[in-house]
């Protein structure tokens, strides 16, 4: 406990330095521990607080979703909590909403019952279990049932609510069909991260990283997705003129 506690003061800052590390006024830090957004500081006195930088993350997390998501405090902590959001969110949103419950709980997030889901996506639990086989997901075991992570929830809801669109049995859809995309997701987060630390790597520090990482990846995201959707509907009028070229799955580039 000492080596931990001295550890701690080493890499810690006052209220002052959160504040100017953060830009983001005492008052307002107050508000994110008193609606517990963000971790209890360390106390080695009755009137003494000690933040880290687990608290200049976990600010930075509040602003992003603030700022790019339009959320308000009581929303956040609701999806913390698992809720469903009342609007879309990004995808980097559920990331930032994973380190928050992280270092809200010391890396022991609270993971969310499948049964919660159930009332709204009937089929949650049989879906779960589909993305669990195929590697997509992992079910917690936890002594109230079988649980997800936060960003697993939300894969789960986002095929509830394809089925919701209609993507059902009726047309044969089922989430077996999405193991395709842990091998186009591996290929190119594999390009991507190598390619980042290939120009990155002894060329800026490692809080300079993780800050262009927090930047590009939202970024490539929606890159990516208009790339997709411009070659979904490329291919579907091919598809429908009479040709085919659909490539088969095992025909994508190896990862390695």
């Amino acid at each position: 406990m000492l080596a931990l506690l001295s550890h701690a003061l080493e890499n810690s800052m006052k209220m002052r330095e959160l504040e100017q590390r953060t830009g983001v006024h005492r008052e307002v830090i107050r508000v994110y521990l008193r609606d517990g957004l963000i971790p209890e500081p360390a106390r080695p006195r009755r009137t003494i607080a000690i933040y880290g930088e687990e608290h200049v993350q976990a600010i930075a997390a509040i602003r992003r979703l603030q700022r790019e998501n339009r959320l308000t405090l009581s929303q956040i902590r609701a999806l913390m909590d698992g809720e469903a959001a009342e609007a879309r969110l990004d995808a980097a949103a559920f990331d930032q909403l994973e380190q928050l419950v992280d270092h809200r709980t010391g890396g022991d997030g609270q993971p969310v019952l499948i049964t919660t889901l159930e009332r709204e996506y009937p089929q949650a639990l049989e879906d779960a279990h589909i993305l669990a086989r195929i590697g997509i997901l992992e079910i917690i075991e936890t002594s109230d049932g079988e649980a997800l992570s936060i960003s697993a929830v939300h894969l789960v809801r986002i095929w509830g609510q394809m089925r919701k669109a209609g993507f059902d049995q009726r047309l044969t859809y089922s989430p077996d069909i999405l193991g395709f995309y842990t091998k186009a997701a591996e290929f190119v987060g594999n390009w991507e991260a190598q390619t980042f630390f290939e120009r990155t790597n002894e060329r800026v520090t490692t809080r300079e990283a993780a800050d262009l990482i927090e930047q590009a990846l939202p970024l490539m995201l929606d890159f990516f997705g208009l790339l997709r959707q411009r070659a979904f509907f490329r291919h579907l009028e091919k598809l429908h003129a009479g040709g085919s070229d659909r490539p088969p799955p095992d025909e994508l580039p190896a990862t390695s």
